[in-house]
């Protein structure tokens, strides 16, 4: 674990010492003194004093008819912004669980294009699920957010657990906090008016890497999608990647065989091997409208 060198951190924050305390609690209390000032003198309250007391400087004797300064400067007085307006505050609802969406309206069918979602896209290494992620949410007529978990796990920068060194207890905490990450950011995208549409290569037949986490973190309304295109186009873009994005061919293969396992899912599957990105993103906002008119069951 690393720790931050340089000055102490500021100790927590008194009562009236925060950002929004009035500049005059910045002053300091009577009776208290700074480190080298000079005491203050004796106050006198009424009575003889014991003892003799201080003398009274002496000022020569101030002219009867002394000349009064024409347009004496009149001190003026900065005034000090009320308390409730110095801190900046924004109130922002809570995020909560995403709620499963309810039954169509008798106005008609909801449009993908313009409702408040919340979007899973599946797919295994070079589906282009970023690619098509990212225009989906560039074109969207609404605020639209994409949360991309292996953004958020490469968040770690010292002591990140790669999975393509081997899956172990390290990788697996970093990806289960990702992945609850991701779903508190969602939620609270959602709240606040702002769809999100998420990507993560989520296997059938693994609960570690699953749906059922997603579903626990964002909510059941959210709604998956895989982008399953061939073997051959995966292993062309998987080519294009570099850095440890990119991946050996047999693990590509390895991964898109298992990804097949979502065919008989009941989940929708878009094959993209002969489309392009605007495409797939048309394809896609047809795929919600049915995925809102009859939510899926998982």
């Amino acid at each position: 674990m690393q720790h931050a060198v340089g000055s102490p951190l500021p100790p927590p924050h008194q009562p009236g010492q925060g950002p929004g305390a009035d500049w005059s609690s910045a002053a300091p209390h009577a009776g208290q003194q700074h480190p080298g000032a000079h005491p203050p003198p004796p106050v006198y309250t009424g009575g003889a004093p014991s003892g003799p007391g201080p003398q009274a400087p002496q000022h020569p004797p101030v002219p009867q008819h002394a000349p009064v300064p024409q347009h004496a400067p009149v001190p003026q007085h900065v005034p000090v912004p009320p308390a409730h307006d110095t801190t900046g505050h924004v109130q922002l609802p809570q995020g909560d669980f995403v709620p499963t969406p309810g039954p169509p309206s008798a106005a008609g069918p909801v449009d993908p294009a313009a409702a408040p979602l919340a979007v899973l896209l599946i797919g295994p290494a070079g589906a282009g699920k970023t690619s098509v992620a990212k225009y989906w949410a560039d074109h969207r007529r609404v605020p639209t957010a994409h949360i991309s978990l292996d953004d958020v796990r490469e968040w770690v920068r010292s002591g990140f657990a790669d999975p393509q060194s081997g899956w172990n207890d390290h990788s697996e905490a970093q990806y289960r906090l990702a992945r609850r990450t991701c779903g508190f950011a969602a939620r609270n995208f959602l709240a606040n008016g702002i769809s999100c549409i998420l990507d993560d290569a989520v296997f059938p037949d693994r609960p570690v890497v699953g749906l059922g986490g997603w579903k626990r973190h964002v909510g059941p309304g959210l709604l998956p999608v895989v982008l399953l295109p061939g073997l051959e186009v995966v292993l062309e873009r998987n080519a294009e990647r570099s850095g440890n994005r990119r991946l050996t061919d047999e693990e590509v293969a390895r991964i898109h065989g298992r990804m097949a396992g979502w065919y008989g899912s009941g989940l929708p599957i878009i094959d993209n091997s002969q489309l392009d990105v605007p495409a797939t993103a048309r394809v896609l906002d047809d795929v919600l409208a049915r995925l809102l008119a009859s939510p899926p069951k998982w």
